[in-house]
């Protein structure tokens, strides 16, 4: 089967991360045709001008419609692309140059019908951003999932970089309704129709995410808390892995109670894995204060999903209602 290409990319009021995006896209490789689906999602401050500004030079097509949340919008631009292999990413997101290539190459090797792609900080971020991407990927704090190429043969792919055959849209209709959370849940009902999803490393984007330290923690809170839906969900997929910041977080707390009570080697075990923390951020970042603020990122992380997955934990195990009326702030309404 012919390859064609269709990035869908969602967007709610973001138009300066679009043309960041749109200008990635001019430095692409490769002789490889492709199109470009942004979908506005609701914004009051759209990308149509900018938009305007790139069609001259790619092959971009333009969609407004009522807000309805990001897997939604995805769905829509699948449903309204040309291309029979889709490619999804989010809109702060910056292109390698050699990105299709990438993903081409791979697929002709060993196509399956749904691929991920790791993430990664562009010099250009700031300490900041560098500092939660080291905690969102490294192989000491999420096992370095994002990235890990021993995950390839069950990798459940992010949505901020993600491949899906038109087939196997079609087959699952796409996205649901939670968010976060609707990329795993589209990758299990992937298995479960049969469908391979596959890590391909060198295709990795730069993920800019758009965030502060009250934005970071939000945004892993809620990982924590649709976690055990999914788990309600799809049963066979729990992993007691899922429980670890949860467990790290009580740990932490326990063991500054007891140097209280001066039994110390509890917290000289959490200082030592601080240590680390720092020590690694410095290799990789070669500065200071990224390697600081990594410890923070990681804490936060820890906190903010062992809090939501423990809270949600327990109230679908103490509630009998579904987990949409438990938590509606976790899903979209169409």
């Amino acid at each position: 089967m012919e390859l064609s290409f269709s990035f869908i990319i969602p967007v709610y009021n973001r138009p300066i991360e679009i043309e960041e995006l749109l200008e990635s896209f001019l430095k692409i490789k490769g002789q490889t045709a492709f199109e470009i689906v942004i979908v506005e999602d609701g914004s009051t401050i759209t990308s149509k001008s900018i938009v305007d500004n790139y069609i001259e030079w790619l092959d971009i097509s333009y969609y407004f419609k009522q807000n309805s949340g990001p897997g939604d919008s995805r769905n829509f631009g699948m449903q309204h692309a040309k291309g029979n292999y889709f490619i999804i990413l989010d809109s702060d997101c910056l292109l390698p140059s050699h990105y299709l290539q990438e993903v081409e190459a791979s697929l002709k090797l060993n196509y399956v019908d749904c691929f991920g792609g790791p993430d990664k900080a562009h010099h250009s971020f700031t300490n900041l951003q560098k500092a939660i991407d080291f905690s969102m990927t490294s192989v000491i704090t999420t096992g370095g999932i994002r990235g890990n190429k021993t995950s390839l043969d069950k990798f459940q792919p992010r949505s901020f970089n993600m491949g899906l055959s038109k087939k196997a849209f079609n087959a699952t209709k796409g996205f649901g309704n939670i968010h976060p959370g609707e990329d795993p849940d589209l990758s299990i009902r992937l298995w479960d129709l049969g469908f391979n999803t596959m890590l391909i490393p060198e295709a990795y984007v730069y993920h800019k995410r758009r965030i502060s330290w009250s934005k970071f923690y939000k945004q892993v809170n809620k990982f924590g808390s649709v976690r055990p839906i999914l788990n309600t969900w799809h049963p066979q997929t729990k992993k007691v892995t899922y429980w670890f910041p949860t467990l790290f977080t009580i740990g932490v707390i326990v063991a500054i109670i007891l140097a209280m009570l001066n039994l110390t080697l509890p917290l000289y075990l959490v200082l030592f894995y601080y240590s680390l923390v720092f020590l690694l951020a410095f290799i990789k970042t070669k500065n200071i204060v990224i390697a600081f603020q990594s410890i923070l990122a990681v804490s936060i992380q820890f906190f903010g999903y062992g809090y939501g997955f423990l809270k949600s934990t327990l109230l679908l195990f103490l509630k009998s209602e579904k987990p949409e009326t438990i938590f509606p702030h976790l899903f979209f309404k169409n």
